[in-house]
């Protein structure tokens, strides 16, 4: 990768979470959003994120003074080595802003668009001079901490592009993982979406409450799965016969299962039911200590994982 900043297009969550972890890479960051106070909000979720950052080791020479911000995208993007958008899921916008971000980037420079359900090849269309290096690098929020970015050529990104995003990510300590086929939602939200259809299919049915449904994962299987996989996990349910085994056993109910989840529809009355869920779940409850407490967990849960190599 060619040398220079890192250009960070748009500032909201993800964004800073972006900017935060360039920063903490020892990396130069020149940032922009047009949204009023943009820059000092900016600024104070990098200082937010830096404790965590910090314990989780910086590279040599890291700073959060090595953030500038910039007052256009084409500014940002100028010189760069690396451009992050972020900006809005609106097409129109992101138009606007892919446009200007192909314009004034280096050829050489990788787009990596943080959509989370844009296309992209849908992207690329709307660069018309170097489509070839736009490709999607989504990652999951706290985008400072976890780990994972899904990374997802359209169909005119270069092997190379695709390529130098991957080293990029993995460089700063990401798991990127490779999406080979374009799809809808990309990987994960596929996979979280499953999820929340059935999680919602129950509250529908009355078959379980809110609450009990957080609890079900949180201190059932999700705590497996914050360590394996799921098939990784089911591969080791079956003991020393493995997948195999688990699928001559247990294939015929789960496919019954399988067969049996619900298709909700999201309609006024079940959102209603669900945020009353929430509400109810989450009723005294102090959500600004919850979610400090949430990234404390999650440092030492990462730092823990760093410890055990043998775990994919």
């Amino acid at each position: 990768m060619s040398t220079g900043h890192v250009a960070v297009a748009g500032a909201g969550v993800i964004g800073a979470g972006w900017a935060a972890l360039f920063l903490a890479r020892g990396l130069d960051v020149l940032a922009h959003d047009p949204a009023p106070g943009a820059e000092r909000r900016l600024r104070e979720s990098v200082r937010q994120a830096w404790p965590a950052l910090t314990r989780l080791g910086l590279a040599e020479g890291a700073a959060p003074d090595r953030l500038r911000f910039a007052g256009s995208a084409g500014e940002a993007a100028d010189g760069a080595c690396f451009v992050q958008e972020s900006g809005p899921e609106r097409e129109d916008l992101k138009g606007r802003l892919l446009a200007e971000l192909d314009e004034a980037a280096p050829p050489s420079a990788p787009v990596a668009s943080s959509t989370s359900g844009l296309m992209p090849t849908r992207l690329q269309e709307m660069c018309a001079l170097h489509p070839e290096r736009v490709l999607v690098g989504h990652p999951f929020n706290p985008s400072y901490l976890i780990p994972l970015v899904e990374v997802v050529p359209g169909a005119r990104t270069r092997r190379s592009v695709v390529e130098e995003a991957l080293r990029f990510y993995a460089g700063l300590g990401k798991r990127p993982v490779l999406v080979r086929r374009e799809v809808p939602g990309h990987v994960t939200n596929r996979l979280q979406a499953a999820l929340w259809r059935e999680a919602y299919s129950l509250v529908e049915r009355g078959v379980a409450t809110v609450a009990d449904i957080d609890a079900a994962v949180s201190h059932g299987p999700g705590l497996r799965w914050a360590l394996l996989g799921p098939l990784v996990n089911q591969h080791l349910s079956g003991g020393p016969g493995g997948m195999a085994h688990t699928l001559e056993h247990l294939g015929p109910p789960a496919q019954r299962w399988m067969d049996d989840l619900g298709a909700p529809r999201l309609t006024p009355a079940l959102t209603e039911a669900l945020v009353r869920g929430v509400d109810q779940e989450l009723a005294g409850v102090d959500q600004a200590r919850m979610v400090a407490d949430r990234d404390e967990l999650l440092v030492r849960l990462i730092e823990e994982k760093r410890r055990h190599h043998d775990l994919p």
